[in-house]
């Protein structure tokens, strides 16, 4: 099949501001899908039926007229955190012509005089602003496109509880058009409760003194997270981590997340890594749901309920901790099978009872055994010795890939 859908990405210059390519398909276009503002910047000169995307928001309308011409307006470049992005995962790329316009982060970069190579673009365009815990570190900018007016305040809110309140926030509304506005503050003292709906945040990342810094390797203090005892110990977390060996888009399962701790450094690692909580006890739900917003994995998918019964359904993972459970009858095998080719299953054991099933288990499937035994440094009258914590035996096995014949 040709390419018979045009995304042309046009700016808050309208039409004017288009290149001839861009021009010509929007002219000889019979049908144009768009929201109301982007349509309002057609002129009318242009013939063709327009048709504003549906409320709630969906796809369908292009999707249902595939191999019909058709034109989809989208706000500058249609392939970053666009409806292009949002296309290109239901068509093949043969299918698609797209015509870009200069992007709002390449905009704001030019506006600042900010390397675009040196910064972080996000979007909270339909994605919780918690997000950005992850990406607080002193020094670092940031630019983030706005889901509406109120997203700057909300940012700025963000950045004072993280004791981020220091950072610069620059606010530039309608990027590239006649009614483009700047507004500078600092977030400890922002009083811009409502901004122009179309805004971009540009943020200059300064730490305060109460700020905590969260490194971007695994193994975060365990002072980061709420919870109730029931928690993966530090140096334990990252020895565990380097084991599963998270990388982009893969899907781990988190299986008796107690807190949440593994799932959690897991999606840290990368924007696109996956992980699902499973957890049944509804107290360390609730601490789940605290620390993925605290830490900055608001996508991290909480299962309520107990394995293996709560594993039925689920997306096949490409890794799995068990944290707990390893010896109630059926989550091992459950989630060895469910497990895809290739694979890493890692497991850790406290009591006896539990480091028997894993040492039967690698007699029957293979896999490595490690003992960790950790010790601290801690008082003893006027002295000091060391505090011996419970010892950990890991079990971490891969399953064989698919070969072809």
């Amino acid at each position: 099949m040709t390419a018979w859908l045009t995304l042309v990405g046009i700016g808050e210059e309208g039409f004017s501001g288009l290149g001839k390519p861009a021009r010509r398909a929007l002219l000889q276009a019979q049908r144009i899908v768009g929201s109301p503002r982007q349509l309002a910047l057609l002129p009318h000169c242009i013939r063709a039926e327009r048709l504003p995307w549906p409320s709630p928001f969906a796809l369908t309308p292009v999707l249902e007229a595939r191999g019909t011409p058709l034109c989809v307006l989208a706000s500058g470049d249609p392939m970053l955190f666009g409806v292009g992005a949002s296309l290109a995962r239901h068509l093949p790329a043969d299918e698609l012509r797209v015509l870009p316009a200069p992007s709002a982060f390449s905009l704001a970069a030019a506006r600042l005089g900010w390397p675009l190579q040196e910064l972080t673009c996000l979007s909270v365009v339909a994605r919780p602003v918690a997000a950005l815990n992850a990406q607080l570190h002193p020094g670092v900018r940031l630019l983030v496109l706005s889901q509406d007016g109120g997203s700057p305040a909300a940012i700025a809110a963000l950045l004072r509880e993280r004791g981020y309140g220091l950072s610069r926030l620059t606010v530039l509304e309608h990027l590239g058009g006649p009614a483009e506005r700047r507004i500078e503050g600092r977030a400890e003292g922002w009083a811009l409760t409502e901004a122009a709906a179309l805004n971009l945040v540009a943020i200059d990342c300064l730490a305060g003194p109460a700020a905590q810094r969260l490194a971007l390797t695994v193994g975060l203090p365990d002072s980061a997270y709420r919870h109730d005892g029931q928690l993966t110990k530090r140096d334990v977390r990252a020895m565990t981590l380097a084991r599963l060996a998270p990388a982009p888009g893969e899907l781990l399962w988190d299986v008796g997340a107690g807190c949440g701790s593994i799932g959690i450094e897991w999606m840290r690692a990368h924007p696109s890594c996956r992980a699902l909580a499973i957890e049944a006890d509804a107290g360390r739900q609730a601490l789940i749901a605290l620390n993925r917003e605290a830490l900055g994995v608001p996508g991290l998918h909480l299962v309520a309920g107990a394995a293996p019964a709560a594993l039925a359904g689920l997306a096949a993972p490409d890794a799995v901790f068990i944290g707990g459970g390893v010896t109630v009858p059926g989550v091992l095998e459950t989630c060895w099978s469910q497990l895809k080719p290739g694979g890493r299953l890692v497991a850790n054991a406290v009591t006896l009872q539990s480091e028997a099933v894993l040492v039967d288990w690698r007699a029957r499937h293979g896999g490595e055994l490690i003992r960790l035994a950790l010790a601290q440094a801690q008082p003893l009258g006027g002295f000091d010795t060391w505090r011996q914590a419970l010892p950990i035996t890991l079990l971490e096995l891969h399953k064989p890939s698919e070969t072809c014949v």
